[in-house]
């Protein structure tokens, strides 16, 4: 049986924060305003799987009301929620994200992001995309504004 899930997710760009994106640092004067690191990869792909699994978004497990979640480390927050597929019979089978940033420009950080990635989700390199792509000088995103993050996951019942 496969499952099916997809994620998005949504950050202000804001001076004084580290921008963050599937665990990787990247170097920018302006990072992910939120209530954990606000790596919105990591977060989108999270909801992603929760999707398939039908349980909910990350918020529901992941309050921001609750302070045990202030400034954690997004990876861990992705790799509890795999491990909660895992329990439910599932492995991941592949994951697609598109990254929506206006800049600075990624491309040198992809490889990190999906080696990162990989590893958090126990899967092979090949089985992880991200790509970026600019708001062409549109809406938030395109005003430097914001970053936006969108996640397919195909899970597979082991």
């Amino acid at each position: 049986m496969f499952r099916i899930g997809t994620g998005h997710d949504t950050h202000r760009l804001v001076p004084g924060r580290p921008l963050i994106l599937g665990g990787v640092l990247i170097e920018s004067d302006r990072g992910a305003e939120g209530h954990s690191d606000g790596d919105a990869l990591a977060h989108a792909l999270a909801d992603a799987i929760l999707g398939a699994l039908c349980e909910g978004d990350l918020g529901v497990h992941f309050p921001d009301s609750d302070a045990q979640w202030k400034n954690a480390d997004s990876l861990q927050l992705l790799a509890r929620v795999y491990w909660l597929a895992r329990e439910h019979g599932y492995h991941l089978v592949n994951a697609d994200a598109t990254i929506l940033l206006e800049g600075p420009k990624l491309r040198e950080y992809i490889a990190q992001m999906r080696e990162t990635l990989a590893k958090t989700l126990q899967a092979e390199t090949d089985c992880i995309s991200v790509k970026a792509k600019t708001g062409e000088g549109l809406d938030a995103v395109g005003r430097g504004e914001a970053v936006v993050v969108q996640a397919a996951v195909l899970l597979e019942q082991s």
